[in-house]
């Protein structure tokens, strides 16, 4: 009597012959070694549409067969399925040529009919026993890598939450609640999404105009919370913020800290070379940095400090507008212009 394998007893396993004599040999040695899921198909066809329906764990495929042969079988199972599964070719067809085709199309293995019983069945074994191990490893690189997703995410939370906590500090002062770092991160992350930058593009300039602002820390309080206009001296000391920040996120590794870098020097330069700190105009300022000029613009005006009222939105927006192609990208104004006045529309049919 067979030995019979100890595993996988239960795996799917279908048998393709037009000759019943060969289905029934296969059928007696594969429930002799203790397999229990067995099916036939009579012809390629057949065989392909039942792989579609259940997608078996392994395949024993004649060659020359009605109306879709084993070689165009072959080929289609292989081109239709990713995951590894044997197909093992059973054939009268000796020649090294029809071995060779086989080989060439997919086949895993090829035996030849009328074919040893137990050979058969030890090739089936350990042929299961591949298709099985492949899987388990499959399943294992998936979670590892869902878990190396998972990690990675929770570590970007965790240095976002780092970035805001550290925004906050140089926001206390004139924003207790930290919120402006919060809003100009939101609406610089919405206008590089209208402006169709790619999302990883999108997330740096998002999180990286949390710390726009970071050179504040070293602004004396008598200057930064000041009621009234500035002196010339007390500008003079406002407008080192961005060299400030820049200083602070200098020689980072991490592509975040290097954007956040750039918006901290860039984000008061001006459109028409009149901005600081390094008088650039056009193109000449980062993306990033005009993004986030528009966005901090915004905000500031629209909400209200020691030293000043809140604008209105429309008001707001007109001021920007007003200074469209001087201080601001012109592009970038449009797109601001497109997505309040959405919200503006949206909220008055609320």
């Amino acid at each position: 009597m067979l030995h019979k394998a100890s595993e996988h007893l239960d795996s799917l396993i279908l048998m393709v012959d037009d000759a019943d004599a060969n289905l029934l040999f296969l059928r007696k040695a594969l429930e002799s070694a203790g397999y229990t899921n067995l099916h036939e198909a009579k012809n390629g066809e057949e065989a392909i549409d039942f792989c579609r329906e259940r997608q078996p764990d392994l395949v024993l495929l004649d060659l020359h067969m009605p109306r879709l042969d084993g070689f165009q079988a072959l080929e289609l199972l292989r081109n239709e399925r990713e995951d590894f599964f044997p197909i093992l070719v059973f054939t009268a067809d000796t020649t090294s040529e029809a071995k060779r085709r086989a080989l060439n199309s997919g086949a895993t293995d090829f035996l030849t009919k009328p074919g040893d019983l137990l050979e058969i069945c030890l090739r089936v074994k350990n042929f299961l026993q591949l298709r099985f191990l492949y899987q388990n490893e499959h399943t294992q690189r998936e979670e590892l890598e869902r878990r190396v997703q998972e990690r990675t995410r929770e570590l970007q939370e965790a240095h976002v939450e780092i970035l805001a906590r550290l925004a906050m500090t140089a926001e206390y002062r004139d924003d207790d609640t930290g919120e402006h770092t919060k809003r100009v991160s939101d609406m610089s992350g919405r206008l590089a999404t209208h402006l169709g930058l790619p999302q990883d593009e999108v997330s740096l300039i998002r999180y990286g105009a949390l710390l726009h602002d970071l050179g504040k820390v070293a602004i004396p309080d008598s200057i930064l919370l000041k009621h009234g206009p500035l002196s010339p001296e007390e500008m003079d000391v406002i407008r080192k913020h961005p060299e400030i920040g820049g200083r602070l996120l200098a020689n980072s590794k991490s592509p975040l800290l290097q954007k956040a870098q750039e918006i901290a020097l860039t984000h008061h330069e001006r459109w028409d070379g009149t901005g600081y700190p390094a008088g650039l105009s056009g193109e000449a300022i980062p993306l990033a940095g005009r993004v986030v000029s528009v966005a901090d613009v915004y905000d500031a005006l629209t909400s209200e400090r020691v030293y000043k009222k809140a604008f209105s939105a429309r008001d707001a927006l007109s001021e920007i507008v007003r200074c469209s192609g001087t201080q601001f990208d012109p592009k970038i104004v449009s797109a601001l212009l497109t997505l309040i006045s959405d919200e503006l529309l949206d909220s008055r049919a609320a």
